[in-house]
């Protein structure tokens, strides 16, 4: 129970995170010059990082808060990197 718990906490809480990163590479591609994605991207994981953390202090269950962020950011950081490496390899 308590594990399903943790679980659904965790989906609900980061996936939404990895939503935003994925977005957030796709605007970056499409509207910013080729010679400014590396800038770019770097500054969507900082604001990912600053959401991971609004969204983790909205909810109100403080156990696995450090599993949360971290999911959040790795995976965001994951995201971006495979973007990265993408429009690397597109421009």
């Amino acid at each position: 129970m308590v594990i399903e718990q943790k679980g659904i906490l965790l989906a609900r809480s980061v996936v939404p995170v990895w939503l935003l990163a994925l977005v957030g590479a796709v605007l970056v591609g499409v509207f910013s010059p080729p010679a400014q994605y590396f800038v770019y991207l770097p500054a969507v994981l900082g604001a990912l990082v600053i959401v991971t953390f609004i969204v983790q202090l909205a909810f109100t269950h403080p156990e696995g808060f450090v599993d949360r962020v971290a999911a959040g950011v790795a995976g965001s950081f994951v995201i971006l990197g495979l973007a990265t490496a993408v429009l690397a390899l597109v421009s």
